[in-house]
């Protein structure tokens, strides 16, 4: 039986892609790379974009916005297909649905914010998930999840008798 070499595979060549900006699209650019305040990911592929427009290559581009040589690529290859808005600004991100949406939000608030039920002193998490289910507000919520609301809203009712807001 003969023994099979086994060969190597060179790495694929990445394809050269090549950029050519509108006169609108370019001039948006610089305002958003003068104008600053948005995120630092979009102001990368901004630069990237715009030294891509100037004839540099991906791997250069990439190197002068301190982004990744991939990043840059699919930067480019995006704008190509989809134009400004889709190569620089992301999808939004898939995550879990809000446990409480805003109406329940403001609801446990409101009955954190008034008199604790009778035969407590204070509100505390337990007793706001456990009225909070009594009051049909919610079908279902843990002791965290009130925390974590509670925190947001800087709400310590068991701190103090009275629930002060500033």
């Amino acid at each position: 039986m003969k023994s099979r070499k086994k060969h190597k595979r060179r790495p694929r060549r990445p394809e050269r892609v090549v950029v050519y900006l509108t006169d609108k699209d370019r001039s948006e650019l610089r305002g958003l790379l003068s104008h600053g305040g948005g995120l630092v990911r979009v102001f990368k592929k901004a630069q990237a974009l715009l030294l891509m427009d100037e004839g540099h290559s991906a791997p250069e581009a990439a190197k002068a916005a301190g982004i990744s040589e991939n990043t840059a690529r699919r930067t480019g290859k995006r704008y190509n297909s989809g134009g400004l808005e889709h190569a620089i600004y992301d999808a939004p991100r898939p995550g879990p649905e809000p446990i409480l949406n805003a109406r329940q939000e403001a609801a446990i608030v409101a009955m954190v914010c008034s008199k604790a039920p009778d035969g407590a002193a204070r509100w505390s998490i337990r007793l706001i998930a456990k009225e909070a289910l009594r009051r049909k507000i919610v079908l279902e919520v843990s002791d965290s999840t009130i925390g974590r609301l509670l925190k947001r809203h800087e709400l310590k009712p068991w701190r103090e008798k009275n629930v002060v807001r500033r």
